[in-house]
């Protein structure tokens, strides 16, 4: 079953946590390094969620990437965020792959960097962790999960494909009503490398960057 403080989330446009606040105010003010082919996809996700809160709908977005390991969950934690931090109710956002492994320790820890406070709430293989981003919006359970997970059930979703494999191996999303190829390099190429944290952490701010300015102009 999917957590209460998921079903019943309440956005209280407000202050994020102070390290989350400061990497968005950064951030923000990088918009004018998106390159305008970029922003065209971009569009592309502001565009559905603009469409879905015209008529009243709840904005449901499945970011999906072939393990679920990395980039899904990033850009799952990081438009969370931007719903909340822009005020737009009634955003759920969730993440899957196309097969399940785990969140990956080195995306913790690069979230962690950037601010988000996340909490180990059941170990094992594949660990559960608690994370949140703001002290007035309801905690987000981040864990590895194929995509039509029973977790990730919800009408009218729109599938947002972080990683180019995934898009082009799965060439179906069974229950999307739109799909959006909004794909990142892996920052798995450089684990165990020097670049390690570097890469991660780029990967980090280049997704909440994306993120942020899609939902900055959901509604303009």
């Amino acid at each position: 079953m999917r957590p209460a403080a998921v079903h019943n989330q309440v956005m209280i446009k407000g202050l994020l946590l102070q390290g989350v606040q400061s990497t968005v105010r950064e951030l923000t003010n990088e918009f004018d390094e998106i390159p305008p082919a970029r922003r065209k996809i971009l569009s592309d996700l502001t565009d559905f969620i603009t469409r879905t809160v015209s008529v009243g709908n709840p904005v449901y977005l499945n970011f999906i990437c072939t393990h679920n390991s990395r980039r899904s969950h990033l850009s799952q934690l990081w438009a969370q965020t931007a719903a909340h931090y822009y005020g737009i109710a009634n955003v759920f956002c969730f993440s899957g792959g196309t097969e399940a492994t785990a969140f990956n320790p080195r995306a913790v820890k690069a979230m962690r960097d950037a601010g988000f406070s996340i909490v180990l709430s059941k170990g094992g293989d594949n660990p559960t962790y608690d994370v949140k981003f703001s002290d007035t919006a309801p905690t987000v359970t981040a864990f590895s999960k194929r995509y039509d997970d029973p977790f990730n059930q919800s009408p009218g979703f729109a599938a947002v494909m972080t990683c180019s494999h995934a898009d082009e191996h799965c060439p179906i999303v069974l229950g999307a009503t739109e799909r959006i190829a909004l794909t990142y390099a892996d920052p798995k190429d450089f684990d165990g490398t020097e670049l390690e944290g570097v890469k991660y952490g780029e990967r980090v701010r280049e997704i909440g960057r994306e993120i942020l300015f899609a939902f900055s102009r959901v509604g303009g």
